[in-house]
């Protein structure tokens, strides 16, 4: 079941908090809960993934985006995403998550967000991601001037734009 009250927390605390730049990195903490567990006594990556998707809400509570979202009737797609599991994230731990935006081309934003437990990284995922009008994605230019970021573009990592670039390589429809 998708997490609804830690949504609304999360946004809700966001919205309480000071306003951030779309180049800024955008923070939440949360405790793991035992409905957040799997088998083996560790976060679920389903719930690791639907728990990135909160951090993503809470950057766009922080950034503004969230308004300009609900006055142009836009919403929000992730198009791809690759994970990178390295620490068990145990019942209770206090974890921290941080979003930021790595990178766009014309028609995506890519993301990466991490998950962090104790100081050291548990999780790190990098998303391409757009925003949706009426079943299209909406060009980023208009979505970044819609911001105030008219001439923004940030420098990504090369792992970032190797990702990028080997996306374009991969076949749809898939094979198997």
């Amino acid at each position: 079941m998708f997490p609804f009250l830690r949504l609304i927390t999360a946004m809700s605390s966001a919205s309480r908090k000071e306003k951030i730049t779309p180049t800024d990195v955008s923070e939440n903490t949360f405790i793991c809960r035992p409905w957040d567990m799997d088998l083996f006594m560790e976060m679920n990556n389903g719930r690791v993934l639907t728990l990135y998707d909160i951090g993503r809400f809470v950057l766009a509570v922080r950034t503004g985006l969230n308004k300009i979202l609900s006055k142009n009737k836009w919403g929000l797609v992730v198009a791809g995403s690759t994970v990178r599991y390295r620490k068990r994230v145990r019942m209770f731990d206090k974890v921290t998550m941080r979003t930021q935006i790595a990178a766009y081309d014309e028609r995506w934003i890519y993301i990466t967000q991490s998950m962090w437990v104790g100081g050291e990284p548990a999780s790190s995922v990098l998303l391409r991601t757009g925003i949706t009008s009426k079943g299209r994605v909406v060009a980023t230019d208009k979505v970044f001037e819609a911001l105030g970021l008219k001439d923004w573009q940030p420098n990504p990592s090369p792992w970032v734009a190797a990702w990028i670039e080997s996306e374009s390589l991969r076949p749809w429809p898939p094979a198997v």
